[in-house]
C-alpha cells in the first residue's frame, strides 16, 4: 500500500477512535447530548491536524538525522507546545459549542491535567510514529542489502568474467613489445577495477568522481579491444563533482551500452557520457550510444544474468524513492540514449521520514 495512504489511514483510525471511546465513557457517566459529541469530534480532528503538522516539521527539518540528545530536546519541546495550544483549543471549542465552565475549566489544577494528558497523547503519537518510520526504514534497508549484495556480486562475476579477463589479457599482451608504456597502463587500469569491485562494499552512495574514474578506466580498457571502432566523449559539467551516485550504477550503464550497441555493429560506434546539473539541484546523466533498442532488447538487458538495467530502477527507488527518474529510449534510428536523474540530497534509508 502507498505509504501516504497508509499513514491517513492510520491517522483517521486512530483519532477517530479516540472519539469514539471519549464519546462513549461521556455517555455512560453523565449521558450526551449532540453539542457535545460535535464537541469531542472536533477535538479529535484538531488532534489529527497538529500531529500533521508536527510530522510536516519532522520531514521538512530532518529531525530524524539529528543526534539523539537534539532530538530529544527538540521533540519534547514540540510536544509542549502542542499541548498548550490543545488546550487553548479545547477551551475555543468549548466556547464555541457553549459547553464551556469557566468557574471549572479555568482552574489552575484541570489546566494542569489537561496539559498532562495533552502532552502524553502527543507522545504517544510521536512515538508510534517514530517505531514505524524505524521498523518501515529497517525493512527497506534488508531490500536494499539484499539488493546491493545482488549487484555486487553479479559485478564482481562480470569483473572476473573470463571473456573479460581474456579480451583485456590480450590487449595488454599486444602491446608489451608495440607500447609498454601503453601496457603497463592497461595493467594498472584492470587493477584499478578490481579493486574498485572489492571495495564497493556496503556503500550505497559514492563520489561520482570515484565513480566516473572507474568508468573512464573500463572505457579505456574497451578502446584498446576496439581500436578504431569505440570513439568515447565525456562531456561533464564542474557541478556533477558535488554529487554522490550509488555504485557500479553508471558503470552498469556504460556496459550495457558497449554489449547491446557497440559489440553489434561492425562498425563499432559512439560512446557519449554527458553529466550536468538540472535547475533543480539535481544531477542528468546521458549515456548515448550507437544502436537501436528494440522491444526485445530492453528485456535481454534485464534478464542479462541479474546485471541489467532493471537493477539499476531498483536501487533509485529504494535509495530515493520518487525524487530520481530513469528511462532509456531511441534518438533517431541511430542512437540509444540513456538518462537519469538524481537529486542532489541525498534520501539514505536510515532517514528517510514518511
Amino acid at each position: 500500500m502507498n505509504r501516504v495512504r497508509l499513514y491517513w489511514i492510520l491517522q483517521i483510525l486512530g483519532w477517530g477512535s479516540f472519539a469514539f471511546v471519549n464519546i462513549f465513557f461521556a455517555s455512560l457517566s453523565r449521558g450526551i447530548t449532540a453539542v457535545q459529541l460535535w464537541a469531542f469530534v472536533v477535538l479529535a480532528a484538531f488532534y489529527l491536524l497538529s500531529t500533521h503538522a508536527l510530522r510536516h516539521v519532522v520531514k521538512a527539518y530532518g529531525w530524524f538525522r539529528l543526534g539523539i540528545f537534539r532530538l530529544l530536546i527538540q521533540t519534547i519541546l514540540a510536544l509542549l507546545a502542542l499541548a498548550v495550544a490543545n488546550v487553548l483549543a479545547q477551551i475555543l471549542i468549548n466556547l464555541a459549542f457553549g459547553t464551556l465552565k469557566p468557574e471549572e475549566d479555568f482552574r489552575s489544577l484541570v489546566i494542569t491535567v489537561n496539559l498532562f494528558v495533552s502532552f502524553l497523547y502527543y507522545a504517544f503519537w510521536f512515538l508510534l510514529y517514530f517505531l514505524f518510520h524505524f521498523l518501515d526504514n529497517y525493512n527497506s534497508s534488508l531490500r536494499y542489502e539484499a539488493k546491493i549484495n545482488e549487484i555486487r556480486l553479479n559485478h564482481l562475476k562480470s569483473q572476473l568474467n573470463p571473456h573479460f579477463i581474456f579480451n583485456a589479457l590480450n590487449s595488454v599482451r599486444a602491446l608489451v613489445d608495440e607500447d609498454p608504456d601503453k601496457a603497463k597502463s592497461a595493467i594498472t587500469r584492470i587493477s584499478n577495477m578490481l579493486r574498485f569491485s572489492l571495495m564497493m562494499d556496503k556503500k550505497q552512495v559514492i563520489d561520482f568522481a570515484d565513480e566516473l574514474a572507474t568508468v573512464k578506466d573500463y572505457l579505456a580498457l574497451e578502446s584498446i579491444r576496439f581500436e578504431e571502432r569505440l570513439e568515447v566523449v565525456y562531456q561533464i559539467e564542474d557541478e556533477s563533482f558535488s554529487y554522490k551516485i550509488p555504485p557500479m550504477m553508471l558503470q552498469t550503464i556504460v556496459e550495457n551500452a558497449i554489449k547491446h550497441g557497440i559489440s553489434n555493429l561492425v562498425k563499432g560506434g559512439l560512446i557519449e557520457i554527458k553529466c550536468r546539473e538540472g535547475l533543480e539541484n539535481e544531477l542528468y546523466i546521458q549515456v548515448k550510444n550507437s544502436g537501436y533498442l528494440n522491444p526485445n532488447s530492453s528485456k535481454s538487458r534485464k534478464e542479462d544474468g541479474g546485471h541489467g538495467l532493471e537493477n539499476t530502477r531498483q536501487r533509485l527507488k529504494l535509495l530515493y524513492g520518487d525524487q530520481a527518474s530513469f528511462r532509456i529510449f531511441n534518438s533517431g534510428s541511430q542512437f540509444v540514449i540513456t538518462e537519469i536523474k538524481i537529486p542532489k540530497q541525498r534520501v539514505t534509508l536510515e532517514y528517510q521520514t514518511q
